[in-house]
């Protein structure tokens, strides 16, 4: 047998295994890429299609607290809070020690995991091992600030922590809010919810006290422009000052009252001016503000003749601590 016959021969069997190789090479990686889709298939089987109305997510939680089970914490304060009768029994879920969760899709209870141990199913596209939290609706932008301790919602970039108001606000705040001290660890003034792990819309008012976005709504509605904790103006009333010197200057005072003095104190800047009685309202010489409250007469002011005073209710030795209309 020739040299080139046998060479023909092995080029020949090793193309062959070569071929047999890259056939079995190709027939693994299929087999692979089949179960990664099946495997992908399974995580996102019944997205957005189980929850309540405050997340979508596939599964329950088991309260740590009752050994209830709940489609989620707030499910559970609302069932064990505002529809429980009896005060002693009422509770919040404490959210950090959830231990246990039931898959919504094959019913299995088991530890806190993202993914299901029985169906493979995610029981949320959105998972904090910290929180115990689960949500399939990622276009919320959730995240978790270690510095809170909670999950957020919003966008991380969108946000930074301040340590001294110990909370999260937007970047757009950043060096230009008021530091309050633990701002956000309180009620809200007037619907008195707790703020800081609260889900609805919160806002920072420009003397750094926080409320809810919708309570504010309704205090404005009802021509109310003050913070309910500190009684600064909520946002820019320079139009409405315009108006009520228009309204001072339509309104002279009688001749009793037209040199009569009152010390104010102004909620605004903290100034302290005498300025002329009035009966609409006193305007600070300081920052010029009308948010202000009378807190005594003035010393140099002459007394007011009986027979023309007014009705106690308006007169400027009526109230030490009347509160200006605006």
């Amino acid at each position: 047998m020739s040299v080139a016959v046998v060479e023909s021969g092995l080029h020949s069997t090793l193309s062959h295994q070569i071929e047999i190789a890259t056939a079995a090479e190709v027939f693994s990686q299929e087999s692979l890429a089949r179960g990664v889709e099946e495997q992908i298939r399974a995580l996102k089987e019944g997205v957005m299609e189980y929850g309540c109305a405050h997340y979508r997510r596939r599964c329950l939680i088991r309260a740590p607290c009752c050994n209830g089970i709940f489609n989620c914490r707030h499910c559970h304060n609302e069932a064990m809070n505002a529809n429980e009768a009896d005060p002693s029994k009422r509770h919040d879920l404490p959210r950090h020690k959830v231990e246990r969760v039931i898959c919504s899709l094959c019913g299995l209870e088991q530890d806190v995991h993202q993914v299901c141990s029985g169906c493979g199913v995610s029981m949320g596209d959105y998972y904090c091992s910290i929180c115990r939290f689960f949500d399939d609706d990622v276009s919320k932008g959730q995240f978790h600030c270690d510095s809170c301790g909670i999950c957020r919602v919003g966008g991380q970039e969108k946000f930074f922590h301040c340590d001294k108001c110990g909370c999260c606000y937007a970047v757009a705040l950043q060096k230009g809010h008021s530091c309050v001290e633990n701002s956000m660890h309180h009620n809200c003034p007037v619907c008195f919810d707790y703020l800081f792990d609260s889900i609805s819309d919160i806002t920072v008012l420009r003397c750094g006290h926080t409320i809810h976005s919708e309570c504010l709504r309704e205090m404005t509605l009802h021509a109310q422009f003050s913070c309910p904790v500190c009684s600064k103006s909520v946002c820019d009333m320079s139009s409405a000052w315009e108006r009520l010197d228009q309204e001072i200057a339509a309104t002279p005072m009688p001749d009793a009252y037209r040199n009569k003095l009152v010390w104010i104190l102004c909620n605004d800047c903290g100034g302290s001016s005498e300025v002329p009685f009035h009966i609409v309202a006193h305007k600070c010489l300081h920052c010029y503000s009308y948010n202000t409250r009378q807190t005594r007469r003035s010393a140099s002011s002459p007394p007011i003749s009986s027979n023309s005073s007014p009705s106690s209710s308006s007169s400027p030795d009526s109230s030490s601590s009347s509160q200006s209309l605006y």
